[in-house]
């Protein structure tokens, strides 16, 4: 690779304000300007360019971008050869199959003409031949949740909530696949010293706020009897950090835990003697 900036794709529309926050949390500004597609970014050695999803996924594969974020269902439907670095988990979504009410309850068996529409040609193609349907595919253009029961039979697409769908009169009748935000790369940028360095110390301080969002920092004080009994239910990454008191036979314990386990945890850390309990929400967690 002759260039000597790493090329980052980031994306436009539903997908750019997560991506953009995530960014700033781990330290990166980006900074829009007047020039839009082409912003600024505060880490030296990249230059930054806003493209559309299904693009970012093109101009990876193509090489004319070394690393980008973009949907895992675009790059499997553009059949892109890339290397995924790192799943942010930001914008989940499934691509589903869904239908309307009086085909669902009949069921897609093979052997049944149907019409499927999407905007997932490859997607759609592989589910229609794997489900062995006798289906023939219509192009969607966005909004393909109006075609049924007029212009299709069954359409595929993505969804968050569902909502959409069921607005619309339709049901879930099959998982094509789930998806996320994530950041890929292109093989050869990966070959190239120099922006594979960049590329992993970018991916580190993503990796960490992401840590971070899924944890909290756990602080109490428990007294020397009930030290270990204690520490043995704590969900820590390695250990927990366990400081003495000043001025008794206590201890300080600070562990970072799952955000999740909370509702269970901080009633078990105060049956087993835990007191002064601080919730925190750390920034950045580096492993």
């Amino acid at each position: 690779m002759t260039h000597e900036t790493t090329r980052l794709a980031l994306p436009k529309g539903r997908m750019q304000a997560g991506v953009l926050d995530l960014l700033t949390a781990a330290g990166v500004r980006v900074d829009l300007g007047e020039r839009r597609y082409r912003p600024s970014i505060s880490v030296s050695g990249f230059s930054a360019k806003l493209l559309k999803p299904q693009n970012v996924v093109e101009m990876l594969h193509a090489g004319s971008r070394d690393v980008g974020f973009a949907g895992a269902d675009w790059v499997a439907e553009l059949d892109g050869t890339l290397v995924e670095l790192l799943d942010t988990g930001l914008d989940p979504v499934r691509v589903v199959a869904a239908a309307p009410v009086s085909v669902a309850q009949r069921g897609l068996a093979p052997g049944i003409p149907l019409t499927v529409a999407s905007e997932y040609r490859r997607l759609t193609s592989r589910w229609i031949e794997a489900r062995g349907l006798d289906a023939t595919f219509v192009r969607s253009y966005g909004a393909t949740e109006v075609f049924p029961p007029e212009d299709a039979d069954v359409i595929v697409d993505n969804t968050a909530t569902g909502a959409t769908l069921e607005a619309n009169g339709l049901e879930i009748v099959d998982e094509v696949m789930r998806s996320s935000t994530r950041f890929y790369a292109n093989p050869r940028a990966l070959d190239d010293a120099r922006h594979r360095e960049r590329i992993e110390d970018l991916v580190l301080v993503l990796e960490s706020v992401i840590e971070a969002r899924r944890r909290v920092m756990l602080e109490l004080n428990v007294d020397a009897g009930g030290l270990d009994d204690l520490v043995a239910v704590l969900p820590c990454m390695r250990r927990p950090t366990v400081s003495r008191l000043h001025g008794d036979g206590g201890y300080a314990i600070r562990v970072a835990v799952p955000r999740d386990v909370l509702p269970t945890l901080i009633p078990l850390v105060k049956a087993r003697g835990g007191t002064d309990l601080v919730v925190t929400a750390p920034g950045q967690i580096v492993a």
